[in-house]
């Protein structure tokens, strides 16, 4: 393997210097990615030996050169370097505001654009194949955690019925005779189904697969990973059933786990067309256009040099609250509904005269350009205890059920971006841009709530939503 790799290294190097030159251009963002690979968290722990494998396979098996016969016609263009600079510009206000999720996307995008800008489009579509498995090395993984639960939830509550075990099914709990079982973020699948999408892709390249041969190995590996899952809770409930809760694996179930994943992967994997190549492919390999040098000097000082010239410390403004004329201050350990909030936001609660609604209001500034104006925030209803049983008001208002008190709670939320609202947390992470860019430094979570009567939820629906209409942010922002 090492001569064939010494062989083919001319085949290699444009690829690897394409790679170089796209890691300096968002050198910021490579970095925190690095940060993030070396915590070996468990949505991420492939991270770093993703990006080893992607830099392994430019270097044993890098793409075939242009046929002879075709040279020439793979040229850099002024295209190229014109996605290259919107590229940079993007990813540069993504990291000013360090909106981390998208900027993290940007990467691949930017080793593409570099590989068009520096090579041509030819080369840039070849290379395409080895930049996807890159992308998989990117902390996205969790966003995807939700989805794969709920997908969970569905097809193994459906299974547990179609077996006629008795069992209560409440959403993500599935209560059964002797005990609950809960369908939570563990059991996601997550890692499995990293794991098969980065074998398929590997199997891909290495076996040079066209484009429909590739998207029938990725969609067979995502089809693979989540069936183990399936069977894997499934298997885990009819245990916990038939032992009364009282098997082994009810609290440690993760050998279990890949054992199933091995007995599935492993006959797949085997299954899989070969077609090995031959010696050293023949033909024109990509080539370094020296004018291309000039998009990447320029994407350097719009991105990099532009957003250190750009930051600057963020200004002082004055703390919000909340204006109304019928509130009084309370206590957040009196709230009809617990939250899990961030340390870095202050908190602050106030009741209604009729004690029948709450308002909460959760705030921080952007104090240094190393912090985010909408910092992270984890799910503010531990749905471990809370189920949600119902929206009402166009979704923006949730009925909230207690699992084993069976208590109701209405609740509805809000984001304050500086001057802008809205619904949705993914939203204002993107709103960060316009308040970044105009000045506004304070991020506000607002939150209402209110009990519901033994009668129902109508009239806590209704509070709040007429207590949403009334009050409002002092300052505005």
């Amino acid at each position: 393997m090492l001569r064939t790799t010494l062989q083919q290294f001319h085949l290699s190097r444009p690829y690897l210097i394409v790679t170089g030159v796209a890691i300096l251009l968002f050198l910021p963002t490579w970095l925190r990615l690095v940060t993030e690979w070396l915590k070996w968290e468990q949505v991420l722990a492939h991270g770093l030996p993703t990006f080893l494998i992607f830099l392994g396979l430019l270097l044993i098996h890098p793409p075939k050169p242009t046929p002879f016969n075709n040279a020439g016609k793979s040229k850099p263009s002024i295209a190229g370097g014109l996605v290259l600079l919107a590229t940079v510009v993007v990813w540069a206000l993504l990291e000013l505001v360090r909106i981390d999720t998208l900027a993290y996307l940007m990467l691949p995008a930017g080793v593409a654009a570099t590989a068009w800008a520096m090579l041509g489009f030819r080369s840039a579509l070849k290379m395409l194949p080895y930049i996807l498995l890159l992308g998989l090395s990117l902390p996205i993984w969790a966003d995807t955690v939700p989805y794969l639960v709920i997908l969970a939830t569905a097809v193994v509550s459906d299974l547990v019925r179609m077996m006629g075990m008795p069992a209560l099914i409440e959403g993500a709990n599935i209560t059964l005779p002797y005990g609950r079982l809960v369908i939570a973020d563990g059991c996601s699948g997550i890692r499995y189904f990293a794991i098969s999408i980065l074998l398929a892709m590997m199997t891909a390249i290495l076996n040079d697969y066209r484009w429909k041969g590739w998207i029938a190995a990725v969609a067979v590996g995502m089809g693979v990973a989540l069936l183990v899952n399936w069977v894997r809770i499934t298997a885990l409930v009819v245990i916990a059933y038939q032992s009364n809760m009282e098997s082994s694996l009810m609290h440690d179930h993760e050998t279990f786990g890949w054992v199933v994943y091995a007995a599935f992967i492993v006959p797949t994997m085997l299954l899989a067309p070969v077609h090995r190549r031959k010696g050293v492919p023949e033909g024109t390999p990509a080539r370094v256009a020296p004018k291309s040098l000039a998009f990447v000097i320029t994407g350097f000082i719009l991105g990099t040099l532009g957003i250190t010239l750009a930051h600057s410390a963020a200004e002082q403004s004055p703390e919000w609250s909340i204006t109304a004329s019928n509130l009084k201050e309370a206590r957040a350990d009196q709230l009809p509904l617990p939250m899990n909030l961030p340390d870095q936001l202050s908190h602050r609660v106030w009741q209604t005269d009729s004690m029948g609604a709450w308002v909460s209001l959760a705030q921080s500034q952007k104090q240094s350009r190393d912090d985010k104006l909408v910092p992270y925030l984890p799910r503010t209803v531990d749905d471990g205890q809370w189920f949600l049983e119902s929206r009402h008001e166009g979704y923006t208002i949730r009925v909230y059920r207690h699992i084993t008190n069976r208590r109701q709670v209405a609740f509805s939320q809000y984001y304050q971006v500086g001057s802008y609202t809205t619904n949705s947390y993914r939203n204002a992470k993107l709103l960060q841009i316009p308040a970044t860019l105009r000045g506004q430094n304070r991020f506000a979570l607002i939150t209402l709530q209110a009990p519901c009567s033994v009668r129902g939820c109508d009239a806590a629906v209704s509070e709040i939503d007429t207590l949403r209409q009334t009050i409002h942010l002092d300052p505005p922002g």
